[in-house]
């Protein structure tokens, strides 16, 4: 859902004890071979004389009688993903190529919702930053115009005793009362002390906090947090996915600030952050998805999957169509991929990963944004006076995420459940996005969610009793968070690889399963980067080398270079094929404004 679901994850361990000779080597190398082989395998040429040819299949030829449509690369899904790989596909202008869903529009995950009364919702807290160039270009492609973005800085805080701690919470411990200082500066210094010692990484997540941030804050925050993002305890939860998503704690500088009871300043990948002006998130996918070709776009009934053949290499649609590929690129989620093909191997496979359900809770409110909002962004909360982890002020990101103050709507009650006037009145308005989750290990009352998470909202003093709410909002998301449970890389190691070997790429959020790589720009590349392994071999970074790409800006590919499909790739003079495996073999030897809809399943 989300990018930036979980903020507190921290950084790898890898980051703190760097012992990853792949990785290092990797670094080493990039400048003369793996930039030099990406390069080249974008086809970087003036020459615009492109020829299509068919894509070699590994191990079975599609018949083209024995379906209704037939094309080299098939992408089931129009969420950022897919429209990855078909803006890829479209640019090389090589392959033939479709791209389907079952959804009347394209955004996936990344998509908005229109209540009736007009407030938006994104299907989670979403916001733009990046680590690509190229998607940058292809956002910016979609919407062009200055207005039609917002920039901000992002103001978050943690809700914890009463008080509003900035974030990061471990860095910001000199906000707490005086009895939680202490226990969390006496944490920090025994784990500061076993660090120093420790010859082993930590053997799962919970071992990680400890480490990292010792016993005060893991009580205090990180455990109880992280339990209501992930529904799973942090002792089931591997650590090695962890990435850019935490800052660590440096205890001179906590130690410092206590003393001096000074805060400590923004942090993080997203500490300013972009925002579309109108339609939301899912407005960013349906331009996207604008600036492709409508002749390859297939929705709804055209675009809803029911079997996928691996054999005939074909896949059947609920219209009765049929489509032969010869590769195809799947962003569903894998274990519907596996149920979809039938193969009883990949669905006991994939019974290996976990996943939690993401509720979103939208209320709307009449009147002016209280100063206690004041301009925050997104605000988290680990105590259990409440059902949602994260709130996000989504009246904020954007003036035209809900009705004009000139728009008049009735009261449909008081924050604290008393009736309040049916007599429509103007407003002005804001409005609160909650984010709640659910598993088997943490179930939710789905009944009383909307009714509890208000009352959260009062008990944490976001809303005032007397408040007018005027619209409410809650569409929950089977599969919402990707779990890096301790068990997720031992089943990602055969399954992928699996369906690899028969010319499948399970990519995406929920495709590759690896919530590190799961953001809006993340989930792009995956597509893009899948596309340029199709076509010309490519190595698949974002997927396979998660820390590398996320500690660095990736400009190699630009949506203004030619692509001369005929011609080998050539580096220095020499054609190369930038394959996986010769990647690997020389990195071990170095070392427009869119009309806005109500959606049906708004409450």
């Amino acid at each position: 859902m989300c990018d930036s679901f979980s903020e507190f994850q921290p950084v790898t361990w890898s980051r703190i004890c760097r012992t990853s000779n792949l990785i290092n080597c990797l670094i080493l190398a990039l400048p003369r071979l793996l930039l030099a082989s990406i390069a080249a395998s974008f086809g970087a040429s003036s020459t615009s004389s492109l020829s299509s040819r068919k894509i070699s299949s590994r191990n079975h030829h599609v018949d083209p009688t024995m379906a209704d449509i037939n094309v080299d690369v098939l992408i089931i899904g129009m969420g950022p993903t897919g429209l990855g790989a078909a803006k890829r596909l479209n640019q090389i202008d090589g392959p033939s190529w479709l791209i389907l869903d079952s959804s009347e529009k394209a955004g996936g995950l990344a998509s908005t919702d229109v209540t009736p009364e007009g407030f938006l919702y994104d299907v989670g807290g979403h916001v733009i930053f990046s680590h690509y160039k190229y998607f940058d270009d292809c956002i910016d492609e979609a919407l062009p115009k200055e207005d039609d973005w917002f920039t901000h800085q992002r103001i978050s805080y943690v809700r914890y005793k009463g008080l509003w701690v900035p974030y990061p919470f471990q860095n910001n411990i000199s906000m707490l009362p005086k009895e939680d200082q202490v226990k969390c500066i006496d944490g920090l210094i025994d784990s500061a002390l076993e660090c120093r010692v420790a010859n082993t990484k930590p053997k799962d997540f919970d071992e990680w906090i400890l480490r990292m941030t010792g016993q005060g804050v893991a009580d205090i925050f990180m455990r109880p947090y992280n339990y209501k993002v992930w529904a799973v305890p942090t002792t089931k939860m591997q650590c090695q996915w962890l990435g850019e998503r935490v800052a660590a704690p440096d205890i001179k500088t906590v130690t410092k600030n206590v003393i001096l009871n000074k805060v400590a300043g923004n942090w993080g990948p997203n500490a300013t952050f972009r925002f579309p002006a109108r339609d939301g998130t899912g407005g960013i996918w349906i331009a996207v998805a604008d600036t492709l070709p409508k002749e390859k776009k297939r929705f709804g009934k055209q675009g809803t999957v029911t079997k996928v053949d691996a054999e005939k290499k074909t896949v059947s649609l609920a219209d009765g169509t049929t489509i032969g590929y010869g590769k195809l690129i799947s962003t569903m989620a894998v274990d519907h991929l596996a149920e979809k093909m039938g193969k009883q191997e990949l669905i006991s496979l994939s019974k290996g990963l976990f996943y939690s359900t993401t509720h979103v809770i939208g209320v709307g409110v009449r009147g002016e944004r209280p100063e206690r909002i004041g301009d925050k962004c997104w605000l988290y909360f680990p105590e259990d006076n409440c059902p949602f982890y994260r709130a996000t002020i989504f009246s904020n990101y954007s003036p035209y995420n809900q009705p004009q103050a000139g728009e008049k709507l009735p009261t449909l009650y008081l924050a604290d459940g008393t009736k309040g006037s049916s007599e429509a009145k103007e407003g002005p308005y804001w409005s609160i996005m909650l984010e709640v989750s659910e598993s088997s290990m943490k179930p939710v009352d789905v009944e009383n969610l909307l009714k509890d998470s208000i009352q959260g909202l009062i008990n944490t003093e976001m809303l005032k009793p007397e408040d007018e709410v005027v619209s409410t909002y809650h569409r929950s998301f089977d599969h919402g968070y990707p779990t890096p449970t301790l068990e997720r890389e031992g089943v990602l190691k055969e399954l992928l690889p699996k369906l690899q070997d028969m010319d499948i790429y399970s990519r995406g959020r929920f495709g590759s399963w690896r919530y590190e790589v799961g953001n809006q720009d993340h989930s792009f590349m995956l597509g893009v980067e899948a596309a340029d392994h199709i076509v010309n071999g490519a190595v698949e970074l974002t997927l396979n080398y998660p820390d590398f790409i996320n500690t660095r800006q990736n400009g190699e590919r630009r949506l203004a270079q030619s692509y001369n499909f005929s011609k080998k790739p050539e580096v220095n003079g020499s054609a190369v094929l930038p394959t996986r495996e010769r990647a690997s073999s020389k990195v071990t030897a170095n070392g427009t404004a869119h009309s806005r809809k109500s959606s049906k399943q708004v409450k």
